[in-house]
């Protein structure tokens, strides 16, 4: 987080909205063509991956919605904001992700043991094939795109939207080589699919989990990492006047940090210079870390014994 990036509410959400919403009808048009493809390539997997990406709608609006919430001022029942809605709409697509992840293991596991038992796969024709292609290029494109957003606002529930649609992608690439083991390959090899949608499902679920465990920790307060506040530490050591801090406390709401501590000055310094020592420190990390940074400073003197 940086100053320099620090973007105003209104921008944010509309631009989170933006290109959650172009996510959502390229899902629309991408799922309807894969189990048209499906259905007339002969590709029980490319009918899979079809259903699959109909889990990204749910996920898209997620963080239309709880963006718009996260967004809104400051009121009287939410003095810190609502940017725990952000937080926790990131932990619900982590969770949407968890559960994709072990469905497609699922399915793949189901689908190996039928062949073992001597299930025959049928051959997928060309356009289930064509179809995976065009499904990685345009889900692998829609990533990029939506991460690149997500870190330009600083948006953890984007970036993880961002995720979900490379877990399609990845699955694709799963049906991809499904598909081309069963027509290139012969019979033998059409177990490739299922094997592949494994190594997808364990990939998808390693994500999941890299999302869901910061946003647990946001919700249940957990401090901001050490080298943070180690950083915090030193702008807080080189404003003029602070003799010494503790009881410095962090924690994160959404994209803004809330910062909290005690400063020790001069026991002769004035209210009034006391005051200017902890507006500078307020407004050296709020130059740091972004101007919605809040930060909470309990002055105290400097006393000997201490």
């Amino acid at each position: 987080m940086d100053g320099k990036d620090d973007i105003s509410n209104v921008i944010r959400e509309k631009k989170a909205a933006r290109v959650t919403w172009v996510g959502f009808f390229t899902n629309l048009i991408l799922s309807a063509a894969k189990i048209i493809a499906g259905i007339w390539g002969r590709s029980s997997a490319m009918i899979a991956d079809g259903i699959h990406s109909l889990s990204d709608f749910i996920t898209d609006f997620i963080v239309i919605i709880f963006i718009k919430i996260s967004s809104k001022n400051e009121d009287s029942d939410h003095p810190y904001g609502h940017g725990k809605f952000e937080t926790f709409a990131t932990m619900l697509i982590s969770f949407a992700l968890f559960v994709v992840a072990i469905g497609i293991f699922y399915s793949g596991s189901i689908k190996i043991y039928e062949v073992l038992n001597g299930e025959i796969i049928e051959r997928p024709t060309y356009l289930a094939l064509a179809m995976a292609a065009v499904s990685i290029i345009v889900k692998e494109g829609l990533y990029w795109y939506t991460i690149t957003i997500g870190r330009n606002i600083d948006s953890p529930a984007v970036i993880a939207n961002g995720w979900h649609h490379r877990s399609d992608a990845f699955s694709s690439i799963g049906t991809l080589i499904g598909i081309s083991g069963a027509m290139f390959l012969g019979e033998r090899w059409r177990v490739l699919d299922p094997i592949t949608s494994l190594v997808v499902g364990i990939f998808i679920f390693g994500v999941a989990y890299k999302l869901a465990r910061p946003s647990i920790q946001e919700l249940l307060e957990m401090s901001l990492p050490e080298e943070v506040e180690q950083n915090i530490a030193e702008k807080i050591q080189q404003t003029p006047g602070v003799i010494a801090f503790h009881h410095l406390r962090t924690r994160k709401n959404g994209n803004t940090f809330i910062i909290d501590m005690h400063i020790k000055v001069d026991p002769d310094s004035s209210i009034v210079k006391a005051h200017d020592i902890a507006t500078q420190v307020e407004e050296s990390l709020k130059t740091t870390f972004g101007k919605r940074t809040q930060v909470n400073i309990h002055i105290e003197p400097y006393l000997q014994k201490n």
